[in-house]
């Protein structure tokens, strides 16, 4: 996922996920978006301060399925 891909689904209400499911990206007060550890609230931010680089690969960042999208197979 691009930066702007990131954002547009964060935007859009999807949960967003960098590495595994204990990073997630979130959005503080301020309006920046941060990747943030679930165990001990550690957070970066989701790219540089200048904007020149995503902090992480592009293919390590995914969106969470909900429920309606797993299905169980019997």
């Amino acid at each position: 996922m691009t930066l702007e891909d990131i954002k547009a689904a964060m935007d859009a209400g999807n949960r967003v996920h960098w590495v595994n499911s204990g990073y997630v990206v979130t959005r503080d007060d301020l309006g920046q978006y941060l990747i943030t550890f679930t165990r001990n609230g550690s957070a970066i931010g989701l790219n540089s301060r200048d904007g020149t680089f995503l902090n992480g690969e592009p293919d390590e960042f995914f969106i969470e399925e909900s429920a309606e999208d797993c299905h169980e197979v019997f």
